[in-house]
């Protein structure tokens, strides 16, 4: 008798902890198949402090084939998956397309930047969702406190010099307390910058940061934000984004260079293509993480809309702890639908939040008790570090170095502007050109574009930012287009949907 084929599409919280723990209830008695785009775990919570040159890209990711030995990794994105005849078929990393059968499916396939109806934003923004994301923020500042140092018109400097975050939630807060002290360090450290002020703009239109969670813990990080000198404004948010500048919900115009786009995520595409139950994008399934009338499927994470049996007729939101005890649950349950045990919901219980707010600084209630300053600042860290599967000493090492030598702010160029699009279907995945008459993607491609293959819009421009008539980032032209991280046009963006938490969560959730 052949062993079951258990395919699991998504390697994020969900994705990988499923592929994990069934790699062990397994014990080779299955042929697990990880489908992903990247062949890393990608650990969210500290992307901000990659952007923030704290800690280097690998340290906050994790080998798929070195940590998951039981489970085969297959590089790719899905793109269709046919229900009836249990095939994913998917696109793989140079355009070569392939499929995948199963006798258990689990999706979970994550989610992309939440896009709103604004003039401008998908043209002009950024989002925070992805290690190529991280790493040109990262550039961007730099270059901009740069040009700024030379910039002869006060204004232009000004401009240069600010930088606005939509969204407070946790990726946004984080964004701007570890932005502002990035920015803050590299200015002070400069001779010729004398004078020069980093002004960062944190936009919500909720009435207070973090509004999702204990309103003591949005007070503490309030304060910090602002003592730091991060302009806070609630109850406003952005109108339109255009080169120059964005103008405000309250009529007031802020030139700007820079806009990062914190407001939430939203569901991968994916979800919806099933043509499948769905609330709010996400994907119908019972307490045991079973879509309805498809028992062969389960989903968790992002792409899944989960009944919350602590809080009846709600959903649990789309968070990073519940992705992480959500996978472990998904494993036990396919594994008992192979006959391994029995099923069990999803349950958890709330142990608290951690905020990290760069330096020493954080906000924490674990176990309800309110904590800040160094104390919580510890306690972050150290909830981090036993979070992490793995690189838990090269993150303690970067620690102690940021904490005992100055940062190195230079620009490594190794992220366009173009190549990181704001509505992708993939943001883990930066976009790149190709040579004639093959797709690259990764390192392929930028090594590509070194030996004189084609370039993006930006041609050989030094920092890949676009051209003085450019607008905004926009992907290469010509047919030789990377595959996977596409626009993806087939989902308008919710208008009227909740803006949500962040991804990016850290509430220290007991296992269900």
């Amino acid at each position: 008798m052949s062993r079951p084929r258990i395919v699991i599409v998504g390697a994020g919280f969900a994705g990988y902890r499923t592929a994990r723990t069934l790699s062990r209830l397994a014990r080779g008695r299955a042929d697990i198949t990880l489908l992903n785009p990247t062949d890393y775990f990608l650990y969210l919570p500290l992307l901000p402090q990659v952007a923030a040159g704290i800690l280097e890209p690998r340290r906050v990711t994790v080998s798929l084939s070195g940590t998951l030995r039981q489970a085969r990794l297959v590089l790719g994105e899905a793109d269709r998956i046919d229900l009836d005849a249990r095939t994913v078929h998917y696109t793989g990393p140079e355009g070569d397309g392939g499929s995948l059968s199963y006798d258990r499916l689990v999706l979970a396939a994550g989610s992309v930047n939440k896009l709103l109806p604004v003039p401008g934003v998908a043209e002009h923004a950024h989002g925070f969702r992805g290690l190529p994301e991280a790493l040109y923020l990262r550039d961007h500042v730099t270059r901009q406190v740069e040009l700024a140092a030379a910039a002869d018109d006060p204004a232009e400097c000004a401009a240069r010099c600010t930088f606005v975050v939509v969204g407070a939630g946790y990726t946004g807060t984080e964004v701007a307390a570890h932005g502002q002290l990035f920015s803050d360090a590299q200015v002070h450290k400069h001779p010729m910058r004398t004078g020069m002020r980093p002004r960062w703009l944190l936009l919500d239109i909720a009435d207070r940061v973090l509004p999702e969670l204990d309103e003591r813990l949005s007070r503490t990080a309030d304060r910090v934000l602002r003592e730091r000198g991060v302009d806070v404004r609630t109850g406003t948010s952005v109108k339109e984004a255009t080169r120059e500048g964005v103008l405000l919900s309250d009529g007031e115009f802020v030139d700007t260079r820079t806009l990062v786009w914190c407001v939430g995520v939203r569901p991968d595409p994916l979800a919806e293509s099933l043509g499948l139950p769905m609330e709010r994008g996400r994907l119908l399934v019972d307490p045991q993480l079973r879509v309805p009338g498809r028992p062969e499927v389960f989903a968790c994470g992002d792409a899944a809309a989960v009944p919350d049996l602590e809080e009846p007729g709600q959903y649990t939101p789309m968070t990073a702890q519940h992705a992480w005890r959500q996978g472990k649950v998904c494993a036990h349950n396919v594994a008992a639908s192979l006959g391994d045990g029995e099923p069990r919901p999803y349950r958890h219980s709330d142990l608290g939040f951690v905020v990290d707010l760069g330096g020493v600084k954080a906000a924490a209630n674990p176990l309800g008790v309110h904590l800040s300053g160094p104390v919580a600042g510890a306690v972050t860290r150290g909830y981090h570090l036993a979070a992490m599967p793995g690189n838990r000493v090269r993150v303690a090492a970067d620690w102690l170095l940021d904490a005992v030598l100055p940062r190195q702010a230079v620009q490594l160029g190794l992220v366009r502007s173009w190549s990181v699009p704001l509505d992708t279907a993939s943001p883990e995945l930066a976009r790149v050109p190709s040579g004639p008459g093959r797709g690259e993607s990764g390192a392929e491609g930028a090594s590509g574009q070194a030996s004189g293959q084609a370039s993006g819009p930006t041609g050989s421009r030094p920092g890949g930012e676009p051209g003085k008539g450019r607008s905004g980032p926009r992907p290469p032209a010509g047919p030789h287009l990377a595959p996977g991280p596409v626009k993806r046009t087939d989902v308008p963006a919710d208008p009227d949907a909740p803006a949500g938490p962040d991804h990016p969560a850290d509430p220290l959730e007991g296992d269900s």
